[in-house]
């Protein structure tokens, strides 16, 4: 797999690709996500590719005080090779670079082997809670 930044002609595999992952919830509309990442840091959007197919990708951010993992996925026949590791380690090399002391990421508490993947790579508990407020709601879609 190689890997590299986020190119516009990927969207449709990319969003194929979450959704196969099932990343994709009613909530958050994959493309209007896609567009707001490509105005901020476009180059935290990465994604792994094998013979011109998307496998995997990851999308980091990074405020100035911490980082921040979203959309990390591999295409499920290609879970446990190692791509998830290496999109990763990849995108955390990138906000290293940025200067970031600190990466966050967020997994739903009920998803146990994805926890044990990020538990794997040295990611802990910091044992907060995650809160959320939508600011844009469905009307305004």
């Amino acid at each position: 797999m190689e890997i590299r930044a986020y190119k516009p002609r990927d969207k449709g595999d990319v969003i194929a690709l979450w959704t196969a992952c099932g990343l994709v919830v009613p909530q958050n509309d994959p493309a209007r996500d896609i567009e707001r990442k490509l105005r901020v840091d476009p180059d935290l959007f990465l994604v792994g590719h094998e013979d011109q197919e998307i496998v995997a990708t990851v999308m980091g951010g990074y405020d100035g005080h911490r980082g921040w993992i979203n959309y990390l996925a591999v295409k499920p026949s290609r879970q446990r090779n190692g791509y998830g590791l290496a999109m990763m380690r990849a995108v955390e090399h990138l906000l290293e670079a940025k200067g970031c002391p600190k990466i966050n990421l967020q997994v739903r508490r009920t998803n146990a082997s994805v926890i044990a993947f990020y538990e794997a790579m040295g990611y802990g508990n910091d044992n907060v809670v995650g809160l959320g407020k939508r600011l844009e709601h469905e009307d305004q879609q």
